[in-house]
């Protein structure tokens, strides 16, 4: 048989049990990818809007900027 076979075979027949339900419960502990996707999104816009202020106002766009990686820290927390 090959290891695919023998894989599949200890699966079904519930030898890797354990090592299932070990990963079941690792997986409950993992972000949520839908929000960690929306926040860097809102995380890029909004530095595209400070690059863009840039040009016209500095201190605004260093604000600007500082706050999108505030959002970038809330991110990797999501």
């Amino acid at each position: 048989m090959s290891d695919r076979s023998n894989l599949y075979r200890d699966i079904f027949s519930g030898k890797n049990q354990e090592h299932w339900d070990k990963q079941q419960e690792e997986l409950k502990h993992m972000p949520n990818q839908k929000w960690h996707k929306y926040v860097s999104f809102i995380k890029s816009g909004i530095r595209i809007l400070g690059y863009g202020l840039l040009i016209v106002n500095l201190p605004i766009a260093v604000g600007v900027l500082i706050f999108s990686e505030v959002i970038g820290i809330i991110e990797e927390l999501v």
